[in-house]
């Protein structure tokens, strides 16, 4: 099949920790670029990589006549993301993450200073959310299994809900920056940046990108994303999925560049019993599932910001939500409620097209 810059749409869909993107045509998928010269850009074309990173899939693409300097850049991204992961997964033995956590109640730990500006950006947007977005949530980690190793779709026992909760405070994670250090003051507590760090990821991409002299180009990583400059003569087209319809149908669309793209959704990871939805996006009041929203996209500059909010307004609920989506400078969103409301924030207006109703289902 031959590429066709305009027709391309970018589909949001939440699998593994935070998601995939999925990239349709608009007759059919492909997966190689067709040299489309422009005044702009002579013998410009689309130079793809696809690699696999922190439990989900990385894509690149830029638009470019230097395709030997793009996958210099792609190999460059390769290596940082995998430097990242090695601080901040919770998974990875002796990351800075790990130890942060196994002396949680007892002393502080030196941490990486790309660790340190995650959090100080974390309780940023904690202090924004009244804490719906906590970092701290990882205590609740195995306890609630949505995850492919070990969901079994259990309801855990009320009073490990409460006592973990209990241990969830945002505000109880120190971070001493004169020191270089970072420190979780009760014992139990747990740091988890898989609500934000795929985010920070994003950033740390589109900084080597531009680094490397490209202004065409779309980084696609779980359900965060950015694009920047054109794929030939328009902007890049972007989707986002309908929380119940079948896989890749999209509600609506917009053109975008120079921005960030994220969605937080409940429709990946999760199991219906008893006639109740539960799904891996946890409220740290509760314990529990939160309620309220199908699916929240945030459209800024920063995918940090994005990454973390999209959580944190997807817990809010749609109201609270968008209220604060309104009173952010540079942020715009899009949120299905749990009624199948589609809110859209006021910068979106004329922007965002609605394709349909996206479907209604439990």
């Amino acid at each position: 099949m031959t590429f066709q810059p305009n027709s391309f749409r970018f589909v949001l869909r939440r699998v593994a920790i935070l998601g995939m993107v999925w990239t349709l045509a608009s007759t059919a998928s492909c997966s190689q670029a067709k040299t489309v010269e422009t005044k702009d850009t002579p013998g410009a074309r689309l130079v793809e990589r696809s690699i696999a990173s922190m439990g989900t899939e990385l894509r690149l693409s830029v638009w470019t006549a230097d395709p030997s300097g793009a996958a210099s850049a792609f190999d460059a991204i390769n290596q940082e993301f995998r430097r990242l992961e090695d601080l901040m997964s919770n998974w990875r033995s002796g990351s800075d993450i790990q130890k942060l956590n196994a002396a949680a109640g007892e002393h502080p730990v030196p941490v990486a200073p790309e660790l340190r500006e995650l959090f100080r950006t974390a309780h940023q947007v904690s202090d924004w959310t009244n804490g719906k977005f906590d970092v701290t949530f990882g205590v609740m980690s195995g306890l609630w299994k949505f995850d492919f190793q070990n969901e079994d779709e259990t309801i855990p026992i009320p009073s490990e809900v409460a006592r973990r909760r209990k241990l969830i405070d945002y505000r109880d994670l120190k971070v001493d920056e004169q020191k270089g250090t970072a420190f979780l003051v009760r014992e139990g507590m747990v740091a988890n940046l898989g609500g934000i760090g795929k985010g920070y990821a994003v950033d740390r991409a589109r900084n080597i990108l531009r680094a490397a002299g490209f202004r065409n180009f779309m980084i696609q990583f779980g359900g965060d994303m950015y694009v920047a400059g054109v794929p030939g003569e328009r902007p890049w087209r972007l989707g986002i999925q309908d929380p119940r319809g079948t896989d890749n149908r999209i509600f609506a669309s917009m053109e975008l560049s120079d921005s960030t793209f994220s969605t937080s959704g409940d429709y990946e990871r999760f199991f219906i019993k008893d006639g109740r939805r539960y799904h891996h996006i946890i409220d740290p009041a509760t314990g529990e599932p939160s309620i309220g929203c199908r699916s929240v996209t945030i459209i800024t500059e920063s995918a940090t910001i994005a990454d973390g909010l999209s959580t944190g307004v997807f817990i809010m609920g749609p109201e609270a939500g968008m209220a604060l989506i309104e009173k952010l400078p540079d942020v715009e969103g899009v949120i299905v409620s749990s009624k199948n409301e589609v809110l859209v924030s006021s910068g979106l207006k004329g922007r965002l097209t609605v394709l349909a109703q996206p479907t209604d289902a439990p």
